[in-house]
């Protein structure tokens, strides 16, 4: 395949790097236009600017990069593979993708993220779901520069644990967009962003990002915990996050595949 990305944060850095061992061609990277002369030759400033033979465009730039860029590279026709999943939670944005995809011909795939269960709760939205809820704990560090700050003292808490959010995975989203993803990936494989019920916390006796899903219906019931592991060179983003974005590349280009 011959792939665009956009983004040179660390998850479009270890994509970039897992690509060279692969079968797929790096052919552009969509920057912001300040920085294209770091490296022209790979470098683009705009959807415009990237080669109209791509096969498909890997975004790994966050919310704002998806809400700017993606319905335009839609609209040129490519296939889009996203981790920004908190962004669909806008429904302006949600509606401004489906529209442009409709429109281009294209589709916008979304890798999973830092969670795993999703295709169990799937499968379980077939039947009757009566409740889906999503736990997020982090250590307090994992929550600066986030809403949380206006609840409790995240410099101070070193014991315990504080519940800084509760509310649905719209709320959280939108509320929580560098937080979000998980969340969102939770809500769209499920009962939707509205009927997702979410609880954020700030655990001092935890040194990792534990997700949790709790689900239940007339398949039964199901509590899925990961303790995810940030990338080494930013704890901000999870490692499974850029793992995810590798395992949805295989899928979409093996001949068989789960």
């Amino acid at each position: 395949m011959k792939i665009g990305l956009i983004g040179v944060g660390a998850i479009a850095n270890y994509v970039r790097e897992a690509l060279k061992s692969r079968n797929e061609t790096l052919a552009a990277v969509l920057v912001r236009p300040s920085r294209v002369r770091e490296a022209p030759e790979l470098y683009v400033g705009a959807v415009a600017d990237l080669p109209d033979d791509l096969d498909l465009v890997i975004d790994c730039a966050g919310h704002a990069a998806l809400v700017e860029h993606g319905p335009a590279v839609l609209l040129r026709g490519f296939d889009l593979l996203s981790v920004s999943l908190g962004a669909l939670a806008d429904p302006d944005t949600y509606a401004s993708l489906e529209q442009a995809a409709a429109k281009g011909g294209a589709r916008l795939h979304l890798a999973s993220g830092a969670i795993g269960a999703l295709d169990c709760l799937q499968a379980a939205r077939v039947g009757q779901m009566e409740s889906v809820t999503y736990i997020g704990r982090k250590p307090p560090q994992g929550w600066k520069g986030s809403p949380a700050e206006d609840v409790t003292d995240l410099d101070t808490l070193v014991s315990g644990e504080v519940i800084h959010f509760e509310g649905s995975a719209r709320q959280a989203a939108l509320r929580y967009p560098k937080n979000a993803n998980v969340a969102a990936a939770v809500a769209l494989a499920g009962k939707g962003f509205d009927a997702t019920q979410v609880r954020l916390i700030a655990d001092a006796t935890v040194t990792e990002n534990v997700h949790q899903i709790e689900a239940s219906g007339d398949f039964g019931r199901f509590t899925f915990q990961i303790n995810g592991k940030a990338m080494p060179d930013n704890p901000r983003s999870s490692a499974l996050a850029a793992m995810s974005v590798l395992s949805k590349l295989d899928q979409l280009t093996r001949p068989i595949s789960l």
